[in-house]
């Protein structure tokens, strides 16, 4: 299994330096093959082929090579759904080591990536009825939320937000847990608030929803200190994330809302962006309008 180690790492590599390497691995069946190592493995199997350390080591070159090979690639995400890689992945991000725990996560997050823009994989891989897709739900929010690895969190909250369009309008957890990332470290902030948005953009079915539950959790205010107060970066996207629950802005925080909105369209870096612009105006032209049903409402 050694050899087999230095091969991964090998197509890890190649897939990584080589995009363009991609489509010859998906032909020749190297996927399958890769995902086959992820599988749960029995003390029989260690016994008849290597010892422990061998194993996981074959274990993070595979992931590892996965991750690399999915990137961008719509016919190998397709591959690795459709072989239970989305299973062991969130299998492995449950119980693997550390360095296997972070290679799981950013395959998952790549796949996510890929099919954020790909509506057949959507429907037939990351379906929100599927049970592989519900456990890797469950591990991504159980790894954001308790926060022991940073590097590690901050992968899985771009993997959560790649998947905004699978959870449904009850699965309030993870919007609680990412309005709760708005009050941690820059990188935490940036990711959170991108992956807000996702969740509340004009393509998302539940978008009312999200913006509501956000705005429940005490995100509105903490999405005007961060447009004060933090790097221009993260003072962009916060304003894009308000823009979009601006509709949902219970009375108490309209006043202060519509002012820090005021005040972000005098700084000419926040207005550059011309769809940003836009967005901002008509978030704050429904700020000054009176306060209108749910249904009436929402940026277009």
């Amino acid at each position: 299994m050694k050899v087999q180690v230095v091969v991964a790492w090998a197509v890890s590599m190649l897939a990584d330096e080589h995009p363009e390497c991609q489509h010859g691995f998906a032909q020749h069946d190297v996927v399958p093959l890769l995902v086959s190592h992820l599988a749960p493995q029995t003390d029989s199997d260690v016994n008849v082929n290597d010892d422990h350390a061998t194993m996981a080591e074959m274990k993070a070159m595979a992931a590892t090579a996965l991750w690399k090979l999915a990137k961008g690639n719509s016919v190998i995400c397709h591959s690795l759904s459709n072989s239970g890689a989305l299973l062991y992945f969130a299998m492995l991000l449950e119980k693997g080591s550390e360095d296997v725990r972070f290679y799981s996560a950013e395959a998952l997050m790549e796949i996510a990536a890929v099919a954020e823009n790909n509506a057949e994989l959507r429907r037939s891989a990351l379906s929100s009825n599927s049970p592989a897709w519900k456990y890797v739900g469950d591990q991504l929010l159980i790894k954001i939320t308790d926060k022991a690895d940073p590097e590690l969190v901050t992968i899985c909250i771009k993997a959560v937000g790649n998947l905004a369009w699978a959870f449904g309008a009850t699965e309030t957890r993870m919007i609680d847990a990412l309005v709760g990332f708005l009050q941690e470290t820059e990188d935490e902030m940036l990711e959170a608030c991108i992956a807000l948005t996702k969740f509340v953009r004009p393509n998302n079915y539940f978008r009312h929803d999200f913006s509501n539950q956000i705005v429940r959790a005490g995100g509105a205010m903490q999405l005007i200190q961060l447009l004060y107060f933090e790097r221009r970066i993260i003072q962009i996207r916060a304003l894009a994330l308000i823009c979009n629950i601006a509709p949902e802005i219970e009375e108490l925080t309209r006043v202060e809302m519509l002012t820090a909105l005021k005040w972000a369209s005098n700084q000419s870096y926040m207005t550059q962006d011309e769809t940003l612009n836009t967005l901002l105006q008509k978030a704050k032209s429904r700020l000054n309008l009176p306060h209108q049903s749910r249904g009436s409402r929402g940026c277009p």
